[in-house]
Parts: structure tokens; sequence; C-alpha cells
């Protein structure tokens, strides 16, 4: 079990503008040490998940595969590396 389950839940949008509301906080340098460290590891939790969740949707998406006369032929897996 993770330490915020909730996270798990959030849609990539919603974890990604908490994500940036965090980096924002501890770039303003605004908040205190303790503060600072809990929502680091919150933030760390937010990235890893809009990461698998990024992973998890390239996964999905297929390419269009062409015959030589351009026309499509049919799709393939897409190969992002």
């Amino acid at each position: 079990m993770t330490k915020f389950p909730e996270i798990e839940a959030l849609p990539f949008e919603k974890a990604l503008a908490q994500l940036e509301e965090i980096v924002s906080k501890l770039e303003s340098g605004k908040v205190d040490l303790e503060q600072s460290i809990a929502i680091y590891e919150k933030g760390q939790a937010l990235k890893e998940h809009c990461e698998k969740q990024l992973k998890d949707a390239e996964a999905r998406i297929e390419k269009i595969t062409l015959k030589p006369d351009g026309k499509p032929s049919g799709t393939a897996p897409l190969d992002v590396e």
C-alpha cells in the first residue's frame, strides 16, 4: 500500500496540477523544512503516478501503417524509442 493512496484515483490532469502546485510552493521557499519534506514526498508520488499514466497511454496508442501507394493498410503498435 502506498503512502498516498488517494493519488492512485486521480486523473492525469488533476495529479499534474497538484504536482505543479507543490513545485511552486517548494520554489517559493516560504514553507518550513518539515512541510517541505512532506510535500516533496507527495510530489514524488504524484510524479510517479503521472509517469505511469503516460506510459500506459503510450502502450495503447497505435500508428497507422501505409501501403507503398500511401493508402492505409492497418495499424501497428507505436514504437516511441
